[in-house]
């Protein structure tokens, strides 16, 4: 479990953030979402450690975060897995190299100990027999795949992911989706999802967070979405024309 507590964020005068409050509950798949300039990414970097609130606390389990030194804050980053963006996977590396880099970074264990882990997690993402592969050799979803297998390799207990559908068609995206929660719920990892995506929201929103003009406008789960009249969630989850069917007959 993660815990934000009234997080303000302030960038000169600029207030970005104004009292967040929630919940990121472990063993569910917990999404921010919201229009861009919304402040999710400020968040995100914020719960991560990146950014330092200008007020309110952060809080691992009961650990908090806001107030460990760098010695302390390294010990809980062991146990975060992180999923970029664009993979962000080394060009120059194999995906064997590209999935045991934390493993050399932060463990002490055999050449032949890191193999085993990697392999399971090349099979746990269903890409077993490429580790001596390139990224270049890969389609953006198996990139994608492998970027999920290094973001576990540690054996994470919290799992943050930076918009994991981006660049990928409907069908890949619904791939990843269902890894992400599959992985979430039977390690019962508290993950932490960035995303534009209304697709993932409907599929796997377990716990939504939707932030407007940098407040908690509202909170709720998949379900939820549909039968919300707050007018701003509406706006960005229904804005195109098929979702907006979707919610209509949802509500007959």
């Amino acid at each position: 479990m993660i815990r934000a507590e009234n997080i303000t964020k302030t960038f000169g005068e600029q207030e970005v953030l104004k009292g967040i409050s929630f919940t990121f509950e472990a063993g569910k798949t917990n999404l921010i979402i919201g229009q861009s300039g919304s402040g999710k990414t400020v968040l995100m970097k914020i719960l991560i450690g990146l950014f330092k609130p200008t007020e309110g606390k952060v809080w691992y389990d009961d650990v908090d975060f806001t107030e460990l030194d760098k010695k302390a804050m390294r010990t809980v980053r062991m146990k975060v897995g992180m999923l970029f963006q664009g993979s962000a996977l080394f060009d120059s590396f194999t995906v064997e190299e590209n999935i045991r880099f934390p493993l050399d970074m932060f463990q002490n264990m055999t050449p032949k100990e890191k193999l085993e882990r990697v392999n399971f997690c090349l099979e746990r993402v269903s890409l077993t027999g490429t580790n001596k592969k390139y990224p270049s050799e890969l389609s953006g979803g198996m990139q994608k795949r492998v970027g999920i297998a290094r973001a576990i390799v540690l054996d994470p207990k919290y799992l943050f992911c930076d918009e994991p559908n981006s660049g990928l068609d409907p069908k890949t995206a619904l791939v990843i989706d269902e890894l992400i929660m599959d992985i979430t719920e039977e390690n019962n990892i508290t993950t932490i999802i960035n995303t534009h995506d209304m697709n993932s929201v409907m599929e796997i929103g377990n716990n939504i967070c939707f932030l407007h003009d940098g407040r908690l406008e509202w909170s709720g789960d998949k379900n939820a979405v549909l039968e919300s009249d707050n007018e701003n969630l509406q706006s960005f989850i229904f804005a195109s024309p098929f979702l907006q069917r979707l919610r209509k007959a949802a509500l007959k």
